[in-house]
């Protein structure tokens, strides 16, 4: 990778730029398995729903405690006689008709639904589907992750693009105000990760998708000998369901902040650099063409 530049990480209005250029941004590798591992994720998630519909509620524990759910969605019927969604969060309630607890299937009729069938895979209600196809991504997910762990660390991709090193902390406040001010990376700055990029993508590979895996595997039967400390750990089986499924709202919380950041980063720009590799940069006043790859 050549040497780049040291410069600011945002630009204010005004600044002088030069002229337009053509980097490679990502490798083809990084791009095939981010669109897999993108695959994956919107078929777990979907088909964990479905699982979650056949019991709508999380508890905490060895043993399921259906009286003391710590969060559940259920139906009951209004002062209207009509079915009114109600999600519990420890021990307040909420309304949710519409979207949980009740929703409307396709042909508008109202339903007792734990997540509303848009949300599920693959199809309106269909446990033993839903298991089959969150249990086949998974492993798909996992060899992709493998995959992608294994090309980061031969391509030096983990250590010289994601690490953290001196400046990047020392930027960290620099960033967030960026951020905040709708500010984004000009010249060579943005073909490098900022320092909330690099905390947020070294979160989901070394906290975030070993949980996911670790939670998940606590949930079969089978592996209480093999985790029987973990389970000890963490309060049972229960308890895993719990945490695996806060993983996967953490896993949909940065999917939806990594969407709104390549819009306002310029989505046309980000999924070109994505799709075929090529990042339409514009130099700085003072810089000049760099070829960089991740």
């Amino acid at each position: 990778m050549a040497s780049i530049p040291m410069v600011e990480n945002a630009v204010p209005p005004g600044s002088q730029q030069g002229a337009w250029r053509v980097v490679v941004r990502h490798r083809l590798p990084l791009r095939v398995m981010h669109w897999i591992n993108l695959l994956c994720m919107l078929v777990l998630v979907g088909s964990g729903l479905q699982v979650f519909n056949a019991h709508p509620a999380l508890y905490w524990g060895a043993v399921a405690n259906f009286d003391n759910p710590a969060f559940a969605t259920d139906a009951v019927r209004g002062p209207d006689g009509k079915a009114r969604g109600i999600t519990t969060i420890g021990d307040r309630h909420f309304d949710t008709t519409g979207l949980l607890g009740v929703s409307r299937r396709a042909d508008g009729m109202r339903v007792k639904r734990g997540f509303p069938e848009w949300a599920t895979i693959p199809g309106p209600r269909s446990l033993a589907l839903g298991r089959r196809w969150h249990f086949f991504f998974a492993w798909l997910w996992v060899v992709n992750g493998a995959c992608y762990l294994l090309w980061s660390l031969a391509s030096r991709h983990l250590g010289r693009d994601l690490m953290m090193q001196g400046r990047d902390w020392r930027g960290i406040g620099r960033s967030i105000v960026d951020h905040l001010r709708f500010r984004h990376p000009q010249g060579d700055a943005a073909t490098r990760y900022n320092p909330l990029q690099k905390l947020a993508y070294l979160g989901v590979i070394v906290v975030l998708a070993p949980l996911a895996v670790l939670t998940g595997l606590s949930m079969s039967p089978q592996m209480g000998t093999v985790l029987g400390g973990w389970l000890d750990f963490i309060g049972g089986r229960q308890s895993a369901r719990t945490l695996h499924f806060i993983v996967m709202s953490l896993f949909v919380a940065f999917t939806i902040v990594h969407v709104l950041m390549v819009v306002y980063a310029g989505p046309i720009n980000e999924m070109r650099s994505m799709i075929t590799g090529r990042f339409r940069v514009r130099d700085l006043d003072g810089e000049t063409g760099v070829q960089t790859h991740d």
